[in-house]
């Protein structure tokens, strides 16, 4: 086929010798089966952030830090250069996560290199060489489904170990080869310790899991995993082969309320306090 303008560079570099078709597209991109040298990859070509069906938000960003002051203040104030950094830290971010993820075992296609917006790595295919399916595009029995979502959960642990959330995981990000499940698409990973949301994505990450193979498996969709596993992570006792059991007593008391704004007023208290001995030791 006619290569892709993106990929351009990429075989004027000698990066990419040929590509061969057009495998998906996505929200964020379009994914090309290329070939360097005797080797079939993928190259991942980023759309731009006006043709996007995902869009950036601080709740993914947020966190995520630049070591150039200059191009952190620019992308603060949404200048051009700014929205230009941005846009290139959105795609690294994904570079980033796959290095980190794979070097701490969880099963992610292998990246080769980022060049020009281009994302070239791994293709992951199935026993036929062939590539590999998404997991919401083949039927599963109870047993599989099982076996699946327990390698799911202990994928997602070891990427909280990692300290990554991946932040939009399901059936659709997920690929199945003769091994099992490989998780993909990651622009959007936050940062667990950085990020204010990053229960809450975790959370929801955990519960389109239950959801999808519960429907295989009913007994998936009562199960707590992302609550269990957070807590682990908050008291510091997360391992990437943490004992899970599924279930969490979550506290049903009301909250105290009262307590909570009588605390603030000593708080008030105690600050005002503060100030005028200040004021008087000014004097």
């Amino acid at each position: 086929m006619k290569t892709p303008k993106r990929i351009e560079p990429l075989v004027e570099d000698g990066l990419v010798d040929e590509v061969l078709r057009q495998l998906m597209s996505g929200k964020e991109a379009m994914v090309y089966v290329v070939r360097c040298g005797d080797e079939i990859r993928c190259a991942k070509v980023y759309k731009e952030a006006n043709k996007r069906a995902f869009r950036q938000s601080v709740d993914y960003t947020e966190g995520r830090k630049t070591k150039n002051s200059r191009r952190a203040r620019a992308m603060e104030k949404g200048s051009k250069y700014g929205r230009q950094a941005t846009e290139e830290a959105w795609q690294s971010a994904e570079v980033d996560a796959l290095y980190r993820l794979a070097a701490a075992g969880v099963r992610v296609p292998q990246p080769y290199n980022f060049h020009e917006g281009v994302l070239l790595m791994e293709l992951i295919t199935d026993a036929n060489g062939d590539a590999a399916p998404r997991l919401n595009d083949i039927q599963l029995p109870a047993d599989l489904a099982r076996e699946y979502h327990r390698t799911l959960i202990t994928q997602v642990v070891r990427m909280l170990c990692a300290g990554i959330v991946h932040g939009d995981l399901s059936e659709y990000n997920v690929l199945v080869d003769s091994h099992g499940p490989v998780i993909i698409d990651l622009p959007q990973a936050v940062d667990a310790a950085g990020n204010n949301n990053a229960f809450s994505m975790l959370e929801r990450d955990v519960r389109n899991l239950a959801t999808y193979f519960g429907q295989f498996a009913p007994e998936l969709l009562t199960t707590d995993y992302g609550m269990e596993i957070w807590s682990l992570y908050k008291s510091g006792k997360l391992l990437p082969d943490s004992a899970l059991t599924g279930h969490f007593e979550r506290d049903q008391r009301p909250a105290d309320v009262r307590g909570v704004m009588r605390e603030v007023a000593d708080a008030r208290k105690e600050e005002a306090a503060r100030q005028r001995y200040k004021l008087e030791m000014g004097k």
